[in-house]
C-alpha cells in the first residue's frame, strides 16, 4: 500500500531523527487541538509508544495534543470521556472503537458536531465508516491473527492455547480466530479468558496446560498475557521447547524472542498508529488533503533476525 508506505518510512525517519518527545502537549502554532482518547487504563504500558507517537506528531505539525483514557479501561467512562472531549470542541478527534455497542453513540454525536473523527487500533474501517469516521488506521485483526496462524502451520503447529486478556474487545477475539482457522483447527476452549490480573493469567496459562499436555503452541495478544505468560513457562519447564507467538512488541516480549523463547511477534506499529492521524487531520485542516484510503499500520512480524532496531526502540516507537 503505497501510502502507507510513505507514511511509515516518514514517520520512522522522522522518529529515529528527533529526541523523545514529552507526552502531554505541544505548543499549538494556530490554536489547532487534537485529542486521542483510548480504552486503555493506566496501568496498560503498551500505550506509552501511542503517547510518544502523537507527541512526536504534535511537536512536528506545530498543534497542541492531548491524550486520555478510563484511568480503570471502563468503557462507559471512555464514552464520557469522549463526549467532554467533544464538548470542548477540538479541531478533531483520534479514539479507539473497543465496544461498537457501548462508544458508536458517543463518537456519533461527535462527528455530528462536526468534528473530524480518526477511529486507531481497535474497531474495524467498516464500524469507522458506519459511525461517521473520516477513516480507519490499524491492524486487520483478523487478517493478522489468520497470517499467524498460517505462519504457525508451516511450521508444524496443530494445536494452541490463545491467550486472552481482553475478552470483551472483539478485536481481541479476531486475532483468536483468525489464528485457529490459519491453523485450519476450531477455535473452540482453546481461548481462555485470562483476565489483566499477571499472577491470574499465569496460574490459568499453567493449569490449561496441566490440563492438556497435547497443546503445541501458545498465542499471547500483547505485553499483558505475553509477560505472564513466559513466566509460567519458566516455571514448568518449557520455556523454548513450546511454540509461542504474539501480538505486540514491550520489553520482556523483545528479551523473549532474544532469548528464543518466543518465535516471533506481530508489530502493529502503535507509534504509527498516534502519529498518522495527528499529520492526516492537521494537513486535512489546513489544506483539505485527506489519503483516499485506511492505512494499515501491520502486521510485521519481527523476529529473532530482526530485532536491532525494534530493542533498540521497544517501549519507545516500537
Amino acid at each position: 500500500m503505497k501510502p502507507l508506505n510513505l507514511f511509515a518510512s516518514a514517520a520512522l525517519f522522522m522518529a529515529m531523527a528527533a529526541p523523545l518527545a514529552m507526552t502531554s502537549t505541544s505548543v499549538a502554532a494556530e490554536g489547532e487541538r487534537y485529542v486521542l482518547i483510548s480504552h486503555a487504563p493506566d496501568s496498560d504500558s503498551w500505550w506509552n509508544t501511542v503517547k510518544n507517537g502523537i507527541a512526536l506528531a504534535g511537536s512536528q505539525m506545530g498543534v497542541e495534543v492531548e491524550y486520555r483514557n478510563p484511568p480503570t479501561g471502563d468503557l462507559a467512562d471512555m464514552a464520557r470521556i469522549i463526549e467532554q472531549a467533544a464538548a470542548s470542541n477540538p479541531n478533531g478527534i483520534i479514539t479507539t472503537l473497543a465496544d461498537y455497542d457501548v462508544l458508536s453513540g458517543a463518537i456519533r454525536n461527535a462527528v455530528d458536531q462536526g468534528i473530524n473523527v480518526i477511529i486507531m487500533n481497535s474497531g474495524s474501517p467498516e464500524q469507522a465508516r458506519e459511525v461517521g469516521a473520516l477513516m480507519y488506521i490499524g491492524q486487520p485483526e483478523y487478517d493478522a491473527g489468520h497470517a499467524a496462524g498460517l505462519r504457525a502451520k508451516g511450521d508444524g503447529i496443530g494445536s494452541f492455547l490463545c491467550v486472552n486478556h481482553y475478552i470483551s474487545n472483539p478485536s481481541s477475539t479476531q486475532r483468536c480466530q483468525g489464528f485457529a482457522d490459519g491453523l485450519g483447527v476450531e477455535l473452540g476452549n482453546q481461548m481462555i479468558d485470562s483476565g489483566q490480573d499477571p499472577s491470574e493469567i499465569k496460574n490459568k496459562v499453567l493449569a490449561y496446560l496441566s490440563a492438556n499436555p497435547g497443546t503445541d503452541s501458545i498465542l499471547t495478544l500483547g505485553p499483558t498475557s505475553a509477560d505472564p505468560t513466559i513466566a509460567a513457562l519458566q516455571e514448568n519447564g518449557m520455556a523454548g521447547d513450546l511454540y509461542f507467538g504474539t501480538f505486540d512488541l514491550g520489553t520482556e516480549i523483545v528479551k523473549g524472542i532474544k532469548a528464543g523463547i518466543i518465535n516471533w511477534g506481530i508489530d502493529q506499529q502503535p507509534f504509527l498508529q498516534a502519529y498518522l492521524p495527528v499529520i492526516v487531520l492537521t494537513n486535512y485542516d489546513r489544506y483539505g488533503v485527506l489519503p483516499g484510503n485506511n492505512i494499515n499500520s501491520g502486521p510485521g512480524f519481527v523476529t529473532k533476525d530482526g530485532l536491532t532496531l525494534v530493542e533498540k526502540y521497544a517501549g519507545e516507537y516500537r
